[in-house]
């Protein structure tokens, strides 16, 4: 198990580009061996009988079959915001 110390919370602000000051890095490193102990309960629990559930749902595709229609033969056609065969649209600039 990795060990919570000054350095490695220095590191891990380091990375996440934090400035702590000294006060902030024992309070982080207090936390995050609370947090770690916390996690340890985990480790002691018997698993053994029991199945894995990594998918514990049956996945289903719930879209719909593809339908094919006919599509507009010229798109264009009713619009009256056209120029040079593309949709014309304000300018947002």
């Amino acid at each position: 198990m990795v060990e919570i110390n000054k350095e490695l919370i220095e590191k891990v602000a380091k990375l996440s580009n934090l400035k702590l000051t000294e006060e902030e890095t024992k309070k982080f490193e207090k936390d995050f061996k609370e947090i770690l102990n916390a996690f340890k309960v985990l480790d002691e629990v018997d698993v053994s009988k029991v199945e894995s559930s990594f998918r514990p749902f049956e996945e289903r595709n719930h879209l719909r079959e593809d339908i094919v229609r006919e599509s507009l033969k010229d798109p264009l056609a009713q619009i009256k915001n056209k120029e040079n065969n593309f949709f014309k649209a304000p300018r947002t600039v």
